[in-house]
């Protein structure tokens, strides 16, 4: 059965992806699709600032700049609606609980911990981690900026007390 989704503005972040009707948990919501492409290409293409490039297995990555692909306007959530589920052939965005009409479909990135910075997160859910970032990193982030703002309360505090 082919669902009825529509592309608005998010609350979250740009446009997302939102259901006309009620979809139940566990349904196969819609396939992320796009060009099929080695990791060397998808380094290349990320490099050049596309945002849909999305990790498929060791070898491939799926570049979802296409524009029949309306999985890509799916936001980011500490608290989804979606999870993916991976075939050997296809990327399903699949209902984790019930959905109501009208609500935005999201699904956790889980982007993992790297040298980079990690992104901040504009969800609005309750239990936030404040970052876009896999759950299992969650507490990792938050203890290492508690930290960062103990290093820069203490250094404000030093710098006062060393003035003149």
């Amino acid at each position: 059965m082919k669902r009825l989704l529509w592309v608005g503005n998010s609350r979250i972040a740009g446009k997302g992806l939102f259901t006309a009707q009620e979809i139940k948990k566990g349904t196969r919501i819609l396939q992320y699709i796009g060009e099929k492409i080695p990791k060397a290409e998808s380094e290349k293409r990320l490099a050049q600032g596309n945002p849909y490039i999305f990790a498929f297995n060791d070898h491939w990555d799926i570049d979802g700049k296409v524009l029949r692909n309306k999985a890509r306007y799916i936001n980011h959530s500490c608290d989804p609606n979606c999870e993916v589920h991976m075939t050997s052939r296809t990327i399903w965005m699949v209902a984790l609980r019930d959905i109501k009409t009208g609500e935005e479909l999201t699904f956790n990135y889980g982007y993992e911990l790297d040298d980079e910075m990690a992104q901040p997160c504009t969800c609005g859910a309750e239990h936030c981690c404040g970052f876009i970032l896999a759950q299992q990193y969650w507490g990792v982030v938050k203890h290492s900026e508690s930290i960062q703002r103990e290093d820069t309360v203490n250094l404000k505090k030093r710098t006062q007390l060393s003035a003149p």
